[in-house]
């Protein structure tokens, strides 16, 4: 089997090259190549056998001809994950576009274009939903963006759609909610500071809260993540019909619920390193993201996530942290 990781430097991708270096096979078979590739340099994965050809490709995918070249060595499954983030988006719309919706567009065709039908999981984000929200939002609720970034995951949404109903790829998309705790440095998404409460304060640095205590969200580890992305390429898509993109199971919790599980692992010490400092902008945007999912039809495929906020933590401590 040959997989193409887009976006394999970013921290999903590398997370995800190394479980499939770990595991060996996907979906019940081995791997016998693996291309990252990315705008930048992608380190191959730590254990994979020497028998697997890895090769890290510098490409941005919003150039077609760097589409084509990656289709015509014919992947099995691909793992989209190349793309600008949703404060990054929203701050320079253009861009957002040109990488989120062009990048998107141009990969899908020349997919459809190569030898193959192979299986594409694409990383979307619960951003495609807008208020106003019922409560809980269960699968048939309608998609209504009201950031840029929201609008460009679902316009990939729909291209996966409809490259799948005519045939040309047999394609997943898989909305993730917010991935905490994220580990490195800070990046430019707009949801950043849900990891930056918790992971700054763990490494006995001040974190910068800029919305109230009260915003309540959906979360999953970035190990559930891989998870997803892992069980997505070997989904039955018969069962999902023409709906090929699916929401993603995750804990809903406040900002108030998180620090109080940040107490319960690491005490009041390590919360008193939070400091209150509003941001407008981030809250305003905050503000038109759901709540909570059922994620109906992903449980009911296999999908799982962590049940409590004090399990995304743990997760961090064992598989970031640790690791320095």
């Amino acid at each position: 089997m040959r997989i193409l990781i887009t976006g394999a430097a970013g921290m999903l991708g590398r997370k995800l090259a190394a479980r499939l270096a770990a595991d060996g096979s996907l979906a019940g078979r081995p791997i016998e190549a693996l291309d990252l590739a990315d705008v930048v340099p992608a380190d191959p994965p730590a254990g994979l056998g020497a028998d697997v050809a890895v090769e890290a490709v510098v490409a941005d995918l919003a150039e077609p001809t760097v589409a084509a070249e990656l289709a015509s060595r014919a992947p099995d499954v691909v793992f989209h994950l190349a793309g600008v983030v949703s404060g990054e988006a929203e701050a320079n719309p253009a861009k957002g576009y040109r990488v989120n919706l062009d990048g998107t567009r141009h990969l899908l065709d020349a997919l459809a274009a190569a030898p193959g039908r192979p299986r594409v999981v694409f990383s979307s984000s619960i951003a495609v939903f807008g208020a106003p929200f019922p409560p809980v939002i269960d699968d048939d609720f309608h998609l209504t963006p009201l950031t840029s970034y929201g609008a460009q995951k679902a316009m990939g949404e729909l291209l996966l759609a409809d490259h799948s109903r005519r045939g040309l790829i047999d394609g997943v998309g898989i909305r993730l909610p917010t991935i905490t705790v994220r580990p490195g440095r800070p990046n430019a998404a707009a949801s950043g500071f849900f990891s930056g409460i918790i992971r700054e304060p763990l490494n006995g640095e001040p974190a910068r809260l800029p919305v109230p205590p009260t915003v309540r969200h959906p979360h999953a580890s970035p190990r559930a993540a891989i998870g997803f992305m892992v069980h997505a390429a070997g989904v039955d898509t018969d069962v999902l019909g023409p709906r090929r993109n699916l929401t993603m199971p995750s804990i809903s919790v406040s900002v108030a619920e998180q620090i109080e599980a940040l107490g319960r692992v690491a005490g009041p010490d390590t919360v008193a390193l939070i400091h209150e400092e509003p941001d407008e902008a981030v809250a305003t945007i905050v503000a038109g993201w759901p709540e909570a999912f059922t994620a109906t039809r992903a449980r009911q495929l296999g999908f799982v996530s962590e049940t409590t906020y004090d399990e995304i933590i743990q997760v961090y401590l064992d598989d970031d942290r640790s690791a320095g």
